[in-house]
């Protein structure tokens, strides 16, 4: 028996979402050792949990044998004091793609669509389509976000327009007073779904005013991150906010404690601690200055970035990813995006990004670039 025969026919369409390869399986696949792989693919924290965070694990560690909190309550006291609204506004969810998803499964349903740019995160249409909704990709502008093509997607079945900001994976960005004038155009009756993953990345000229902006747009979801420059990628925390009625939606579609405590307690003292952020995003910042500058001397082009990766060009991307693999480098192709002759790099530690320059060149050089 063909069991897909007993999936609605959008669920067998789905093609999963890929992530990034991990370093055991690399090992295994290439003969390596775990401690000589460099893994620049996730857009991962290179210097990990805050100490503070790795702490707080410590002290709830025993009791794990006890369900969590499921309304978070400590949790949503912090990021409501942090944001300035009420705490009916805050949405939990397993990583930002859980709440991503909330969203959709709240809104979304077969005869109705949501709109997203090319080149955009792949969980927007794989969301969209796992509610039988139907996905409109509005063309990019320089790889990024286009509002006017945005706006000219949207159809009157339209429920939602996804928009990532910066733009995985590219690392594009709508500047705040662009992003708040397609917002403004957006029909009433279309939820904006403003995805903020690296927002802590920002120049704080460049962030948006989100929380302001919260209390003018009643159809804005902003969701935010604990994965990337938090270091809490394993844990799965993410949030969104939203209006009081949106956020109840959300909720009414949320699993039962999809927020764990470590997760939770592990949260609130990573947004304590300001001067390991600071550390992270001077870490990012150098980093980025040094493949930038290893492209350039090796001649290649790149999509300038505003988050903690870079897109760059090299030609044939599966044969040189290839080469990568084989000397223990892991980055991430991004034909599935549009983008063949792409890699994403993820900016990590001086040695690391190092490593990755050193094993480019010799992959260009062996393929004769």
């Amino acid at each position: 028996m063909d069991y897909c025969d007993l999936a609605p026919p959008h669920i067998c369409a789905i093609a999963p979402y890929q992530p990034g390869k991990p370093i055991s399986e690399l090992a295994r696949e290439m003969d390596l050792e775990e401690s000589d792989i460099v893994k620049l693919a996730s857009n991962e924290n290179p210097l990990g949990a805050s100490p503070r965070a790795l702490a707080a694990i410590e002290n709830v560690i025993m009791e794990i044998a006890r369900y969590p909190d499921g309304n978070a309550f400590k949790l949503k006291t912090v990021l409501a004091q942090k944001h300035g609204v009420e705490m009916n506004r805050i949405v939990l969810g397993n990583g930002s793609n859980d709440v991503l998803e909330l969203a959709a499964r709240a809104f979304l349903t077969p005869g109705t669509s949501a709109v997203y740019s090319r080149h955009a995160f792949a969980v927007y249409p794989l969301a969209t389509q796992a509610t039988g909704a139907r996905g409109i990709e509005a063309p990019a502008k320089d790889y990024g976000h286009d509002p006017e093509a945005l706006l000219a997607a949207i159809e009157a079945d339209t429920r939602m327009l996804f928009v990532a900001n910066p733009n995985n994976p590219t690392g594009t960005l709508l500047a705040p007073g662009v992003l708040l004038g397609l917002i403004e155009r957006v029909p009433e009756s279309v939820l904006v779904v403003l995805d903020e993953a690296y927002t802590e990345y920002l120049p704080d000229e460049l962030k948006s005013d989100v929380d302001a902006w919260l209390q003018r747009f009643p159809n804005l979801i902003v969701t935010r991150t604990f994965s990337k420059a938090y270091g809490l990628a394993g844990l799965r925390v993410g949030y969104a906010l939203a209006s009081p009625q949106v956020a109840d939606m959300m909720s009414r579609v949320r699993q039962p404690f999809n927020v764990g405590s470590l997760a939770q307690a592990a949260a609130i003292a990573a947004m304590e601690d300001d001067a390991f952020l600071d550390e992270c995003l001077e870490i990012n910042r150098q980093g980025m200055e040094q493949l930038i500058a290893g492209f350039q001397r090796l001649g290649l082009d790149y999509i300038p970035s505003y988050g903690n990766f870079v897109a760059l060009r090299v030609g044939d991307a599966a044969a040189v990813n290839l080469s990568l693999l084989r000397q223990g480098v892991i980055v991430r192709p991004v034909a599935n995006y549009g983008l063949p002759e792409y890699l994403r790099i993820s900016v990590g530690l001086k040695g690391e990004n190092e490593v990755f320059l050193q094993a480019l060149e010799r992959a260009l050089r062996e393929l004769g670039k």
